[in-house]
């Protein structure tokens, strides 16, 4: 199962410019509001037309621009769930589930009963969509899909009307009836988390263009560009000068870092994750800093340290996040020495 998109589009704000391939594994878009995210799932699922460009789907050309191919949505065989649902607000839950099916009455009713029982709607057949929680609402508009049995599934952020403390368990079982499903997945967000968890495969948007594309994880552990870096949220980026193959002088922090893999010539930048500094008792080992602590916020499950170089007049600000208990159990909090973990640095154009 295969899915190749290679398309352009202008429009007021922005020029989508997106050229991947995805094999079948789950596949996420992650971006920032305004990126161009959902507006790629429409041009895959024919509900907006790009201006030039190719869609291949399991080998059937779904748009081609050069010889005037542009399949009907609903011949694509794509099913599409929207932020919103989408649910038709003057039919229950069982009419929502059944309004898309071409095929006869009796079928319908037996299709639909599968529906309500494999999303555990039981009992609300009969509600209106005004009548039903935000994850009610999402699992009748999930069954909807599933009834029509398209060959790709398009999630255009699916968690986000949902309540903070709904989100998690129901994150969770999406993601077990996602299991029953054996066609492509893709999901917009612009959650790192959301894309972490449920994404094999990862293409990074901003401002319309594709940064990145590739593996998930391995995306996380080597974003390669600062705007892919700052997505992915590392909280630390510093312009650079490369001094060897394994120095590199970071301008912001005022640090000489040390590798033992030879550094890249393109380099210009270096990121850090606020998470990924360890404490140690002195800075007597390369890549170590004597932190003069700026500010600290208690957050909820973590403190926030904002922190310079003390070993220098023209360092600027890093941040610097521990979970409450190790804070707490840190010794000698006035005197704070902060490793850069060799494997943590980010080496990024």
């Amino acid at each position: 199962m295969s899915l190749s998109v290679s398309i352009k589009k202008k429009f007021k704000d922005f020029n989508l410019d997106v050229n991947f391939e995805n094999d079948g594994d789950y596949f996420g878009v992650l971006g920032p509001s305004g990126s161009g995210k959902s507006m790629t799932l429409k041009c895959i699922a024919g509900l907006e037309t790009p201006d030039e460009g190719r869609i291949v789907f399991n080998d059937r050309v779904l748009f081609d621009s050069q010889q005037n191919i542009n399949v009907k949505p609903q011949d694509r065989k794509i099913g599409y769930l929207f932020q919103s649902y989408a649910l038709f607000p003057n039919m229950t839950a069982e009419q929502n589930i059944g309004c898309g099916l071409k095929c006869s009455k009796e079928d319908r009713k037996i299709k639909t009963g599968k529906m309500i029982e494999l999303f555990h709607l039981e009992g609300l057949e009969k509600k209106y969509p005004w009548q039903l929680s935000g994850g009610q609402q999402q699992r009748v508009a999930l069954a909807r899909i599933f009834a029509y049995e398209p060959e790709a599934l398009l999630l255009d952020e699916p968690f986000s009307a949902l309540d903070s403390h709904l989100k998690e368990e129901l994150q969770a079982e999406v993601f077990e009836f996602l299991k029953l499903y054996e066609g492509q997945v893709l999901m917009v967000t612009h959650q790192r988390d959301e894309v972490y968890k449920f994404c094999k495969n990862l293409a990074i948007l901003n401002k319309g263009k594709l940064i990145i594309y590739g593996d998930t994880k391995v995306i996380f552990n080597e974003p390669r560009t600062v705007e892919a870096a700052k997505i992915i949220g590392c909280n630390n980026i510093s312009p650079c000068r490369i001094i060897s193959s394994g120095q590199i002088f970071v301008n912001d922090w005022d640090i000489v870092l040390q590798t033992e893999k030879k550094i890249p010539e393109n380099i210009t930048y270096i990121g850090i994750r606020a998470h990924s500094f360890k404490i140690v008792n002195n800075n007597h080992e390369p890549n170590i800093m004597d932190c003069e602590i700026v500010n600290i916020t208690d957050e909820l499950f973590e403190y926030s340290i904002v922190f310079k170089n003390r070993a220098s007049e023209n360092s600027k600000k890093l941040i610097y996040k521990i979970k409450k208990n190790e804070w707490d159990s840190t010794t000698n909090k006035n005197k704070l020495f902060l490793k850069i973990p060799e494997e943590s640095i980010f080496m990024l154009t």
